[in-house]
């Protein structure tokens, strides 16, 4: 390894100062979207296509409970949300940040089983730079997109998610 140490290689990326651009391409790794929203003439309403990789395990009925909306960050960025209403009956909605190296597309089949299992709603989000979200994903815009997110969660229009 060009006559480095691995307590040298080490201290290259994970010892201060490192930079930024560095730090991001490790922790980071969205991957090619699985999902895209279009959105209609009157700009308040988004419709969820998912493509093949999404692997949709569910019936248009399921996808119909799913709302889809763009919300802008601190940062300045625009970020995909997902409200999923899995049960009639459920009391509370769960706020979801998922794993790295999926989006949302991926997630929402897994979404409407966990829900429906455990008789809640899921509100979910794309960070930064994943799915139809815009921007590069970092630490900043990471705390910048759940800032948003939980923000969208409580501020929303009420009827659409009672």
């Amino acid at each position: 390894m060009n006559n480095l140490s691995f307590s040298e290689l080490c201290c290259l990326f994970c010892c201060p100062p490192c930079p930024g651009k560095i730090a991001s391409k490790l922790a980071f790794l969205p991957p090619d979207p699985t999902y895209t929203l279009m959105c209609d003439e009157s700009g308040s309403h988004w419709t969820l296509h998912l493509s093949e990789r999404a692997d949709w395990q569910y019936s248009s009925r399921e996808k119909d409970a799913m709302e889809c909306f763009m919300t802008r960050t601190s940062k300045g960025n625009r970020i995909a949300c997902m409200f999923v209403r899995c049960s009639p009956t459920a009391k509370y909605t769960l706020l979801f940040s998922h794993g790295n190296a999926v989006d949302l597309g991926q997630m929402s089949s897994f979404y409407i089983g966990l829900g429906s299992r455990i008789n809640c709603n899921i509100f979910s989000y794309d960070y930064s730079g994943y799915g139809a979200s815009s921007g590069k994903p970092s630490e900043k815009n990471l705390y910048a997109d759940i800032e948003a997110a939980w923000l969208a969660l409580r501020t929303r229009n009420a009827s659409c998610f009672s």
